[in-house]
């Protein structure tokens, strides 16, 4: 006698869940593989293209290439020319808002970087998993995709929505836009936040801090053409080592708090960079204030870069906070306390990633 095994809702939900996202991460990973070989920018320049056009163009393999051209256009990324019966022959092309959220970094709808970032936290999975066993971290090194990818992600936000951050902290504003004044942007990245906000305010001094060489190296080349090189410049080192004497009116920390393994000491270091007046402004993670689960795609959205980035890079350096992504409005507000801080804002802010908070000695 044999006894059938039928499935529970709940099996056949979460079944049809993972085949859904299995096809949404392939669809990431041949976005990436698209990007960067230029087969969408070509197609946007060029118009419909073939399979062997499209190869010759791009200096890569017609059959690889025809085969990612179906793929992209059975799942509507691209549009296939109707009618063409020969598969080498027919022609293939990229609409004008699909070329804009791909290609276009600083468009509101860029996603084409998200891609690459997704695909970048995958690639030291065996590492990961080590880790899990270990303990350890695994290095910023690691994910070698993930750097561009993660400051092409966050830049539009500093092109459109920036200026408006340090508006809402009243007096800044008002100083930077009267007079002037110097602004230390600390693990800036690629610096696309520091170039953003010496564009915003044309008398402001932006200097950008990071430990991270590689992305200092990105910075300057960022940096490279923009005319604010006379107001912006970029440093690799910690930005406890200012020289004596500078004081900043503004110290900000995009996004990268909960990645630090000593956060409190990054922070008892921008309160002592800071000049009479000066405040620090903190962009993080817009998480829940407590956990709660199930949760919203946010919550979501954070925790997998936790598991699989955030929290493994800032092992890396021991002794450490081990903060991970998903950091709550109170993890936040001690930390500024233990470093000092009389106070800490939450701004009001509307944004639908990260919560903004101004800290002040």
């Amino acid at each position: 006698m044999t006894t059938e095994t039928i499935p529970t809702a709940t099996a056949d939900a979460l079944m049809e869940r993972v085949f859904g996202a299995s096809i949404a991460a392939m669809d990431l990973a041949t976005i990436h593989i698209g990007r960067e070989l230029g087969l969408y920018q070509t197609l946007r320049d060029a118009g419909a293209l073939s399979s062997a056009t499209l190869a010759a163009m791009t200096g890569t393999d017609e059959r690889y290439v025809r085969e990612w051209l179906e793929h992209q256009a059975v799942s509507e990324i691209l549009e296939a020319e109707e009618g063409a019966v020969d598969p080498e022959r027919r022609r293939f092309s990229l609409p004008a808002g699909h070329a804009e959220a791909l290609l276009d970094h600083t468009s509101p709808s860029s996603v084409g970087p998200l891609a690459q970032f997704v695909v970048g936290e995958i690639v030291p999975i065996e590492q990961l998993i080590a880790a899990f066993r270990s303990g350890e971290g695994v290095p910023y090194d690691a994910y070698p995709i993930c750097r561009e990818g993660q400051a092409e992600v966050n830049r539009p936000l500093f092109v459109h929505e920036l200026a408006s951050w340090i508006e809402a902290l009243g007096e800044q504003h008002e100083a930077f836009s009267a007079r002037g004044g110097r602004v230390a942007d600390v693990a800036c990245g690629s610096g696309w936040s520091s170039i953003e906000l010496a564009r915003a305010y044309p008398r402001v001094h932006v200097d950008g801090y990071d430990l991270d060489a590689p992305s200092i190296a990105m910075a300057n080349d960022n940096l490279a053409g923009s005319g604010l090189a006379d107001r912006v410049r970029f440093l690799a080192a910690d930005a406890a080592d200012a020289a004596p004497g500078v004081r900043y009116d503004l110290v900000t920390i995009f996004e990268a708090v909960h990645d630090l393994a000593r956060p409190v000491e990054v922070l008892e270091s921008a309160r002592r960079m800071l000049a009479p007046g000066g405040v620090v402004l903190v962009a993080d993670e817009k998480v829940a204030h407590e956990f709660e689960a199930p949760g919203d795609d946010v919550e979501r959205l954070m925790y997998g870069y936790s598991v699989l980035f955030c929290l493994p890079t800032s092992r890396e350096e021991q002794p450490s906070a081990a903060t991970g992504t998903a950091m709550r409005p109170h993890t936040m507000e001690g930390y500024a306390e233990a470093a000092g801080f009389s106070r800490t804002d939450v701004l009001d802010i509307d944004n639908d990633i990260w919560r903004f908070y101004r800290l002040v000695p």
